[in-house]
């Protein structure tokens, strides 16, 4: 005959399953705490790094910087020396290399093409954004990219030799009285005359060089096409951004937006900068890491359910089987 637990043991075995389904409970708890912790936390701010281009200076990003602290953002916009792509990305790499924390690196046309370089094997840049900029793959340079799009700074500029510290070279200006058209159509000729005595030439070197590496296929990208760019064709622009599976916008604007539209590039920035754990380029856009951590919560929490609740069976189980007094 099957003996039967006496009225004490039913409330010893009751008060088991309570503490047994309170287990339960504190292992789910501290299964699921890290998944919500890591969707939840806030974490620092990025530093936003502005890279400007040729014939131009940081002060090009004046409007930016003024948007971007006022929401609070630390900003730098380094001078790009714009003597060469391997001697000017080493240097905007430099410059990463003294930022503690995130970032995110904004190029703008020729600099688009240094951050490229500059950011490839740096854990901290979380994402590129690209403002009217060049994007070439391994083995290809500005100049092999504009000879697919032409574009009319083609014919917009004078050659000049240079000489510097025993090394010379060739030094490329906007032509003054092509600037406005080409460069900057949608700014006042007031302001694109004074762009043409204070601009700042770039070496031949910068367009000639072959990208070694391509950040963009590794780290999220933002990319800015101006439509109206006669500097950079806006094909181009579109072409580049596609390849690299850029999130991107399209504006009516020259070639120097982040000057003509900086609420704009701002708001563009401010969308890389605030992106929540971006997908990569080569995985799916939506969800892979959110999925990938909901699975191993669940995975979790039903091995701790079914561990808890197999120990509870057989502690009642024992329970039943004593004797009564």
């Amino acid at each position: 005959m099957a003996a039967f637990p006496v009225p004490g043991s039913r409330r010893r075995i009751r008060r088991t399953h309570v503490i047994a389904a309170g287990c339960v409970m504190a292992l789910c708890a501290s299964v699921a705490a890290p998944a919500a912790a890591d969707g939840g936390t806030a974490t620092a701010k990025p530093t936003i790094v502005l890279v400007h281009g040729a014939f131009a200076d940081a002060s090009s990003w004046n409007g930016v910087v003024e948007r971007l602290e006022r929401r609070g953002y630390a900003v730098m916009a380094p001078a790009n020396p714009l003597r060469g792509l391997y001697s000017d990305s080493t240097y905007i790499a430099s410059v990463l290399d003294s930022i503690k924390g995130p970032i995110v690196l904004v190029g703008h046309s020729y600099g688009g093409a240094l951050i490229s370089s500059a950011a490839a094997g740096n854990p901290r840049v979380k994402s590129l954004v690209y403002v009217s900029a060049l994007m070439p793959d391994v083995g290809e340079s500005g100049m092999s990219l504009s000879a697919r799009f032409p574009s009319e700074l083609g014919t917009a500029t004078n050659s000049v030799p240079y000489r510097a510290g025993g090394v010379s070279g060739t030094d490329l200006y906007l032509k003054p009285d092509r600037l406005h058209q080409v460069f900057a159509a949608d700014l006042p000729e007031s302001t694109t005359r004074l762009m043409a005595v204070t601009q700042r030439p770039v070496a031949t070197t910068a367009f000639s060089e072959k990208a070694k590496v391509a950040a963009w296929k590794h780290i999220p990208s933002w990319a800015l096409v101006a439509k109206q760019d006669k500097t950079i064709n806006p094909d181009q622009e579109r072409f580049e951004a596609n390849r690299a599976g850029s999130h991107t916008v399209e504006i009516d604007s020259s070639h120097v937006a982040m000057i003509s539209h900086p609420e704009a590039v701002t708001d563009l920035v401010l969308q890389a900068a605030t992106a929540s754990t971006p997908a990569r380029p080569e995985l799916p856009a939506t969800g892979s890491t959110h999925d990938a951590q909901a699975d191993t919560a669940l995975s979790g929490i039903a091995a701790a359910s079914l561990i808890t609740g197999a120990g509870a069976l057989l502690l009642g189980r024992r329970l039943g089987r004593r004797p009564a007094p």
